[in-house]
C-alpha cells in the first residue's frame, strides 16, 4: 500500500493538519475488552470532528500485543468497523495503526493493519533500544514496502529512544512516509526532525504532528524558518496525534480551528493565547502524571473518560498501573482551574446516544 492509495481527501486534510487522538482501551472490571464502551469512545471522537484515530498505540496499552492478553487484533478490528460505521462520502478519517516490535513482529502488525483497512502505521522503535542508525532505518524500510508510515519519536520515559538528527535525515528520504509525530518533550530533538525534513526537501511531502504533549499549543502556533543552503524554507507543525486529545477531544478540534485561523493569516499571537499554552501543559501535567515521571499516564486518561461517562473505571490490563497518590486530586484541581478547556457538556448531551448498541 502506498501514500496515494489513501483516498485524497484524508490525504489532504492530514497536510492541513487534523485532530488525532491516541486512543485509550476500555476494559470491563475484570480487564476484559469492553467493547460498547470503545464503540462509545469511537463515537465520541466521530461526533467531535476529529481528522483521524490512532489505535494500538501507546495510550492502547502496549500489553495488548501480550500472547497471554492477545487483543492487538480484536482492538484493530474492531476500532476499524466502527470507525468504517461512522464515515461517509462527508466525514472519513485517517486510520492509523501502532506498529511495535522488532521487524518479524512489525511486518505481522502492518500485514494485518493493512488487512484491516488501516491508512498508515505509527512506527515505534521502542525495541531497537541499542540498535545503530543502520538497522533502524533497515527496519523502516521494511515497514514502509508493506503501507505508508507515521515516523514517531517516543520520548525515552515511557520506552522511547533519543533518535539524532542522522537517523531523521535518513528517515526522511524514505518515500512512504506520510507525516512524523514528534514526540521526545524536548524542543532541541523536536528540532531535529524538523531540520532534517527541511535539509532533505520533504517539507511538502511530510507532513509535521506534534506529539509533544507538553507544549502542544506553543508548537502548533510556530512557524520555523529553516537555512538550507542558499534558502530559507518556511514549515509548521500543522497537526497533533497524542494521547491528551483523547480527552477534551471537542476542544481540541476547535482549539486547533482557532490556530489554523491565526496562523493562515499571519494573525499576531495575542497574550491569552500563550496564557492558554500553559493552561493546557499544566491540565497534561495533572492527566499524565508528570510528577511522578508519567507512572499514572493511562490511568489518568481514564479518570477524565470515567467521569464523563464514557469508560466504566480506570483499569488497565496491568493492575499495578493506577492513578499515583495525589494524582485524583490534581485532576480535580485542574478541573476546577480550567473549566473552559474541558467539554463535558458535549459529553454529556450525547453520551445516551453513543452508549447505544
Amino acid at each position: 500500500m502506498k501514500i496515494h492509495d489513501i483516498p485524497s481527501d484524508i490525504r489532504e486534510k492530514v497536510k492541513k493538519g487534523v485532530v488525532i487522538p491516541a486512543i485509550p482501551l476500555a476494559l470491563n472490571p475484570d480487564r476484559t475488552f469492553d467493547e460498547k464502551h470503545q464503540s462509545a469512545l469511537i463515537r465520541y471522537y466521530f461526533d467531535a470532528k476529529v481528522g483521524g484515530i490512532a489505535v494500538g498505540v501507546h495510550s492502547t496499552q502496549f500489553k495488548i500485543r501480550d500472547p497471554e492478553i492477545s487483543l492487538f487484533e480484536p482492538v484493530l478490528s474492531l476500532a476499524s468497523k466502527a470507525i468504517d460505521a461512522h464515515c461517509n462520502q462527508k466525514a472519513n478519517l485517517l486510520k492509523i495503526a501502532g506498529i511495535c516490535g522488532k521487524t518479524e513482529q512489525a511486518l505481522k502488525e502492518a500485514m494485518f493493519a493493512v488487512e484491516n483497512g488501516y491508512h498508515a502505521g505509527l512506527l515505534s522503535l521502542a525495541a531497537f533500544t541499542n540498535d545503530d542508525i543502520g538497522t533502524m532505518i533497515n527496519h523502516c524500510e521494511k515497514i514502509a514496502e508493506v503501507m505508508p508510515i507515521f515516523g514517531f519519536y517516543l520520548q525515552p520515559s515511557v520506552g522511547g529512544r533519543i533518535l539524532p538528527y542522522a537517523f531523521w535525515r535518513k528517515f526522511v528520504a524514505i518515500e512512504n512516509v506520510l507525516a512524523i509525530k514528534i514526540a521526545p518533550f524536548n524542543r532541541y530533538q523536536t528540532f531535529d526532525v524538523i531540520r532534517a525534513v527541511c535539509d532533505a526537501g520533504r517539507e511538502n511531502d511530510i507532513a509535521l504532528y506534534t506529539g509533544n504533549d507538553d507544549n502542544i499549543v506553543i508548537d502548533l502556533l510556530t512557524e520555523y524558518k529553516i537555512q538550507t543552503g542558499n534558502s530559507e524554507k518556511k514549515v509548521r507543525i500543522v497537526g497533533g496525534l497524542l494521547g491528551h486529545w483523547s480527552v477534551w477531544t471537542n476542544k481540541a478540534v476547535e482549539l486547533l480551528k482557532q490556530i489554523h485561523a491565526l496562523t493562515k493569516n499571519n494573525s499576531p499571537i495575542l497574550p491569552q493565547m500563550l496564557s492558554l499554552a500553559q493552561e493546557i501543559t499544566d491540565a497534561n501535567a495533572a492527566i499524565f502524571d508528570a510528577a511522578n515521571n508519567y507512572a499514572g499516564c493511562i490511568p489518568g486518561i481514564h479518570e477524565v473518560l470515567r467521569r464523563q461517562g464514557i469508560f466504566q473505571g480506570t483499569w488497565c490490563l496491568d493492575e499495578n498501573e493506577v492513578l499515583s497518590p495525589g494524582q485524583t486530586a490534581e485532576i480535580d484541581r485542574v478541573y476546577s482551574s480550567y473549566p473552559h478547556l474541558n467539554d463535558d457538556a458535549f459529553v454529556s448531551d450525547n453520551l445516551e446516544r453513543w452508549l447505544k448498541p
